[in-house]
């Protein structure tokens, strides 16, 4: 069995609860697809928004589809820094305790207090890839990316296991801007350094 898993990035993006999709687009507003993503059931959408922070703000933010329980939003570490928030690294769905911003869309405006992460490097991994890997769901494993003079082993990669997953590694665009990732890149699961 290879050890090999897909290398993708994830750009700034944010995930809204229903309230939140109502205020920031009026009333019965619902989430139009665009295209699906690599995920199933997954989807960026039409629907866009502007984060504004203590600093700056950055607008045409994709929103990310179906929604969720809970409004997140999930950028890069430059992104964080330059709209003036503290860099908050979290699995997805992780968000007590980390700082708010404001969501700025075309009916309305909210305030989260929490939920704005710079998401941790992970791979979405089907039970069976974990079975014949040998890793189960929360293993940190090592993944090696080797590129045209920026090769680089990325830790702390968190392994997320389910069966509604297809398997393959997110990181965000400071990472992949660091190590030159390519679409169709893989990278090599190490369990141990």
């Amino acid at each position: 069995m290879s050890n090999k898993i897909l290398i993708e990035t994830s750009a700034r993006h944010v995930h809204v609860s229903a309230e939140a999709l109502e205020v920031l687009f009026g009333k019965g507003a619902e989430l139009t697809k665009k295209k699906d993503l690599s995920q199933p059931g997954q989807y960026a959408c039409e629907e866009r928004v502007t984060i504004v922070g203590p600093k700056k703000e950055l607008a045409n933010v994709s929103i990310l589809g179906p929604v969720r329980p809970a409004t997140q939003v999930e950028l890069s570490a430059t992104d964080a820094r330059s709209i003036g928030v503290p860099v908050a690294i979290r699995e997805s769905g992780d968000i007590a305790g980390t700082p708010g911003c404001k969501i700025i869309g075309p009916a309305g405006e909210i305030e989260i207090s929490e939920g704005v992460i710079v998401a941790q490097r992970h791979i979405h991994m089907i039970p069976e890839t974990a079975e014949k890997l040998g890793l189960k769901n929360k293993d940190i494993v090592w993944v090696k990316a080797e590129t045209n003079g920026r090769t680089a082993v990325l830790g702390d990669v968190v392994v997320r296991v389910s069966e509604n997953f297809a398997d393959a590694m997110h990181i965000d665009t400071d990472e992949c801007n660091a190590i030159s990732a390519a679409p169709g890149m893989f990278g090599e699961i190490i369990k141990e350094m």
